[in-house]
């Protein structure tokens, strides 16, 4: 399970990261990456929980939030990919940047995935998502 601190929670939160980040697509999934500015800007999406947390002036932290809409399946099917979705990121948001949001957003197709290939997708979207690439015209 994550912790509330690396939990995204409010619209805003999912709006900045899936407008303002990078995003790459898998077979089973969409991840949007929004990674810490390295200039000395203000960062799009605030690094505390939408709770006052009890910690004060923290590091920031990685956090991560979850889109899995009805076309995926039922409420049953949509939860067990949520859990297997969470558990897959929980894994892996060390090795993202402090500051980092990250959306997960699952196709369909996830709905028939199995664990590995969640976590294949996942990895290779992950990676896809890190690399900068040239801006499309």
């Amino acid at each position: 399970m994550l912790t509330a601190a690396h939990r995204l929670r409010r619209s805003s939160d999912f709006a900045a990261a899936v407008c303002g980040g990078r995003r790459a697509g898998r077979g089973t999934l969409v991840v949007h990456l929004t990674l810490p500015a390295v200039t000395g800007g203000t960062p799009d999406v605030t690094p505390e929980p939408a709770r006052g947390g009890t910690e004060e002036n923290s590091a920031p932290v990685s956090r991560a939030g979850f889109v899995v809409s009805k076309a995926v399946g039922p409420a049953v099917v949509r939860n067990k990919v949520r859990r297997r979705l969470r558990h897959l990121v929980r894994e892996r948001l060390a090795d993202l940047p402090p500051g980092s949001t990250l959306v997960v957003r699952a196709l369909p197709a996830a709905a028939e995935a199995t664990y590995q290939r969640l976590g294949a997708d996942l990895d290779d979207a992950l990676s896809a998502a890190r690399t900068s690439r040239g801006r499309r015209r």
